[in-house]
């Protein structure tokens, strides 16, 4: 990437924060339905630029708390805690990336997405939407995330969680007791809050 290349997606950067800024003091709050608050992570990345991309999602964890975030933006700020030695945030990054979409990392590895008779909460957490995903392990220059990814996908820790997530969305997706679904879905909150 030249020089200009990289200007020009720092220029895009700060137009988005700009016009996010700017919402804000117009309305007394963000109204970002156009999503561009997702935008900047990608770019960072693309750019190398990993600490200006903690920077902003510093941003955004305090201006957008209670966002959720789409899967494809959490795994990039995963890339970016990795990126910025930030492991044990990175740790809990990852699994909050399985739980919005339990098919993300096969994508990203290049292995074949089998989908699981489970309870999926939205599009987002669908087979379908890794289509969108444009990650992969076969990039240079996330060899290391990669690598590191890999084996953090394959430590105890990991696999105790994941199990215990597919066991209880599988049951959840075979139950109609308004009682036991309660339950089931307490539990998947126990287990996502633990990480935190």
């Amino acid at each position: 990437m030249t020089p200009r290349q990289i200007e020009k997606i720092k220029k895009k950067i700060r137009s988005i924060r700009a016009t996010l800024v700017a919402e804000k003091r117009k309305f007394g709050c963000f109204d970002d339905s156009r999503g561009l608050r997702y935008v900047p992570p990608g770019l960072f990345i693309k750019i190398n630029d990993f600490k200006g991309g903690l920077t902003y999602l510093n941003w955004f964890e305090k201006n957008f708390s209670d966002d959720i975030g789409m899967p494809d933006f959490l795994f990039e700020w995963l890339i970016i805690l990795f990126k910025t030695k930030n492991i044990k945030k990175a740790e809990r990054k990852a699994f909050q990336v399985f739980f919005a979409n339990s098919y993300l990392f096969d994508k990203y590895f290049g292995r074949p997405i089998e989908p699981i008779e489970k309870y999926e909460y939205s599009n987002l957490t669908s087979p379908e939407f890794t289509e969108y995903f444009n990650y992969s392990s076969d990039q240079n220059e996330l060899a290391d995330f990669s690598d590191w990814l890999k084996a953090f996908e394959n430590s105890e820790q990991f696999v105790r969680i994941k199990n215990n997530f597919i066991m209880t969305t599988k049951k959840l997706k075979k139950v109609n007791d308004r009682e036991t679904r309660s339950f089931l879905l307490a539990h998947l909150k126990q287990i996502e809050s633990e990480l935190n």
